[in-house]
């Protein structure tokens, strides 16, 4: 997506070699066409999969996961990473570590919002080591929902968390692929 390069170029802050920070555009700060244009391309490129879910995990993948569910006309459910009075004690969990928190934290589906007759396309925000990724395909494996693909907004290809989804025999999908920060700059796959 060309918008979304020149959107990372002006945008996107290099805090490191290993971390691009995005909060104008996806974590903090959300321009709602601009992420309605991702999901109308997420939606074009899984629309052969007979999707009956979307899932992601809260909270910064929900808009893009949003605006897909959106155009393809079914739920979004998002995997929560707190437990509440209200959580359901059934629920589906695993235990994720997440890279920019720099904590451990569980992640949760109730079993009332996914099931065996699921196909589910899981959109995320960024996928960098994949960690989150890697947990909440365990989540949708256990549900016994058929995971037709994974779609991420910005790829990290110098991290290893998509090349190991791919190895998984998952299909994962990139808005857009960046090959290195080095020196304070983004440099996009070709």
């Amino acid at each position: 997506m060309e918008i979304l390069k020149k959107r990372i170029l002006e945008e996107g802050v290099v805090i490191s070699d290993q971390v691009l920070k995005l909060d104008g555009l996806l974590n903090h700060q959300v321009d709602p066409e601009l992420t309605m244009e991702m999901g109308r391309e997420f939606a074009r490129l899984f629309a052969d999969q007979g999707v009956t879910r979307v899932v992601t995990v809260e909270s910064s993948g929900i808009a893009a996961a949003f605006a897909t569910a959106y155009e393809m006309k079914v739920p979004l459910v998002f995997a929560r990473r707190k437990k509440t009075l209200l959580a359901d004690p059934d629920a589906l969990c695993e235990r994720v570590p997440s890279f920019t928190k720099g904590i451990v934290t569980d992640i949760m589906i109730s079993r009332q919002f996914i099931s065996p007759d699921d196909k589910i396309l899981f959109i995320d925000d960024i996928i960098a080591n994949g960690d989150a990724a890697r947990g909440l395909i365990k989540i949708i494996n256990r549900s016994g929902a058929e995971l037709v693909g994974m779609g991420v907004v910005v790829e990290k290809c110098f991290e290893a968390g998509a090349r190991t989804i791919r190895e998984q025999g998952v299909r994962l999908e990139s808005l857009v692929k960046i090959k290195s920060l080095a020196g304070g700059r983004v440099e996009f796959e070709s």
